[in-house]
């Protein structure tokens, strides 16, 4: 699991460059879209998320955690937060992720969870930190 944690850790370094350039946060290319700012929340949430999900399969399987991401970044209010603060706040919990999968015991990588709001979708754990990894990518492209 080495190289998620070394992509994970790469990652975090490059968006914490990200609060010193010259970029419009808030710009929205429709009121159903969201603006950068708004992306950096709802990876915030996926971390909340994800990061609960990584630490329940150390001693559980089979439970099912989901969340509302349109909700959620409504709710949280992201566009009017201070966009260093929101970068700060999701490399900290990334960093946190990080040392959780670095340290994962090697006999629950195969534990598995449901990620899905519909029928049941069983994922391992080392499925989803991949996958985790990957979604926070797609989301990044634009800003990165």
């Amino acid at each position: 699991m080495n190289e998620v944690t070394d992509k994970l850790t790469g990652i975090i370094d490059k968006v914490r460059e990200l609060k010193d350039r010259d970029i419009d946060w808030t710009y929205k290319a429709s009121s159903s879209k969201w603006s950068k700012k708004e992306v950096i929340g709802h990876l915030i949430d996926s971390a909340q998320i994800n990061l609960q999900r990584f630490v329940r399969c150390t001693y559980e399987e089979n439970f099912r955690l989901t969340y509302e991401q349109v909700e959620w970044v409504a709710a949280a209010h992201y566009q009017d937060a201070d966009i260093h603060e929101l970068i700060e706040l999701w490399a900290l919990l990334n960093l946190q992720i990080a040392r959780v999968l670095e340290n994962y015991p090697a006999d629950r990588w195969g534990a598995r969870c449901d990620n899905s709001k519909q029928e049941p979708n069983l994922q391992t754990v080392e499925w989803l930190a991949a996958d985790y990894v990957d979604h926070m990518l797609h989301h990044l492209k634009g800003i990165l």
